[in-house]
């Protein structure tokens, strides 16, 4: 009682998790929420669907079908189902986390691998819902860290193609694509480092957007496919069937892994954020109940034809600008995503964006994917131990991903596993954590 307090005294809220503000101001807010995590949202897919090629009308609808998902999963997290969602403002949207996984397993057998993958390889959440403090053991920082800080880096190739037009395409690293995407990249920045409030949260949605216009006058939108697409879409769940391979099972395991531990992170800090406890029965409850959500969420994502979902972090800088923890606000921002995701002509828009112009943002999207996986480590302390770790986990991961030959004269199994730079990160890092010894007091911050 004494700690929620002192949480509350430090967190000045001015509507709680209960509170109900006015109709209108919860609609702004969610608003609010929403355009700081749309862009997250639809980048995703639009990576995916461009690595593996497929076509304007097919990548409208994943994109469609990821805003659905997000607003079902938001849902599914705030409002709670039983022991599902933690019923704190916690909304969801598509993993940055799966996208290595997701575009491997796309090259390979095309979207109902990524489904069938995504959908199979979900109970593992589920599971760890009931061994939260468990996974945190057995993922401390220096794990998660490395793991997330590999995502970024193996990512920032398939930003840059973007960023020079996209692969295949006649103009690729033209003046006028490196100019667009640089000019993105520009605003991104300025945004960032001197925009106030919203503006500064949703820098790269104002990237995007502006690129977006520039665009317009010189011609690189064509507004073909949005004429034709219609008003109104229904989800049609596995429309594009369903496959598995247990080659592409262990990306997947490890990305599951480590979107529960980011979870538990997001939750805790929307608790702090929202003047809730961070200790206690009730937190581990939530908790519990926040990482199953992601779980099932993700699930309910892979049947819809959309990618694993979880907690969005950028959002609880929202909360800490508005000062507002209700959950109804939360389920405003679902409610919206569902409507967008109903419109059609919404994700046709997106999928006609110009690559360069999804390029200027990605490359700074995925930069931060792997600085944050240095801020992960750091939680538990920039030790000497936990740098080496780090250093061999990352040669080695990139290792693999610089020369593809390296596993070709190991057994199938073995090399179906190593093959993939996420997974080899991974599988070295807790091994070496596992085997380093650890001083107390270092042991004692991982576990935390």
């Amino acid at each position: 009682m004494e700690d929620k307090k002192q949480l509350e005294e430090k967190a000045i809220v001015l509507y709680k998790l209960e509170d109900r503000p006015p109709l209108m101001e919860t609609i702004l807010l969610g608003l609010q929420h929403m355009l700081a995590m749309f862009v997250g949202i639809i980048t995703p897919p639009l990576i995916v669907a461009g690595a593996i090629g497929l076509d304007t009308e097919s990548t409208a609808f994943i994109v469609s079908m990821a805003l659905i998902a997000s607003g079902i999963a938001t849902w599914l997290q705030i409002k709670t189902l039983g022991p599902i969602g933690s019923g704190l403002l916690g909304v969801h949207g598509t993993s940055f986390t799966f996208l290595p996984p997701a575009i491997s397993a796309g090259l390979a057998g095309g979207l109902p691998l990524i489904f069938g993958m995504a959908l199979i390889t979900s109970p593992v959440e589920m599971v760890l819902a009931r061994f939260v403090e468990q996974a945190r053991r057995i993922f401390p920082p220096v794990v998660t860290g490395s793991v997330v800080m590999m995502i970024g880096l193996s990512l920032i190739g398939s930003g840059m193609n973007d960023f020079l037009g996209g692969v295949g395409a006649a103009d690729f690293a033209s003046p006028r694509n490196i100019i667009l995407a640089l000019f993105v990249l520009s605003i991104i920045i300025y945004f960032n480092r001197f925009g106030r409030g919203l503006a500064r949260i949703g820098a790269v949605a104002m990237g995007i957007i502006v690129g977006y216009l520039v665009s317009l006058p010189l011609g690189l939108v064509d507004f073909g496919p949005v004429a034709a697409s219609g008003w109104i879409t229904l989800p049609r769940p596995v429309a594009y069937g369903l496959s598995f391979s247990w080659a592409a099972v262990i990306p997947w395991v490890v990305a599951y892994f480590i979107t529960s531990i980011e979870t538990i992170g997001d939750l805790t800090a929307t608790a702090e954020a929202s003047g809730e406890p961070v200790t206690g029965k009730l937190h581990s409850r939530r908790l519990r109940g926040g990482v199953l959500a992601d779980g099932v969420g993700s699930a309910i994502a892979a049947i819809f034809n959309s990618m694993p979902n979880t907690t969005f972090s950028q959002n609880i800088g929202v909360i800490h600008l508005t000062r507002i923890g209700s959950r109804v606000v939360g389920l405003a921002c679902g409610t919206i995503l569902l409507v967008l995701g109903f419109l059609p002509k919404i994700g046709a828009l997106v999928s006609v964006m110009p690559r360069p112009v999804l390029g200027g943002a990605t490359v700074a999207m995925f930069g931060l994917v792997a600085t944050s996986g240095i801020r992960i480590v750091s939680r538990g302390g920039l030790t000497e131990r936990n740098m080496f770790i780090l250093s061999i986990g990352l040669a080695l991961g990139m290792g693999v991903q610089y020369v593809p030959e390296a596993t070709e004269q190991l057994p199938a199994v073995v090399a179906s596993i190593f093959e993939q730079p996420i997974a080899t990160t991974a599988i070295v890092t807790c091994l070496l954590n596992l085997i380093i010894p650890r001083e107390e007091k270092e042991a004692d911050v991982d576990a935390d």
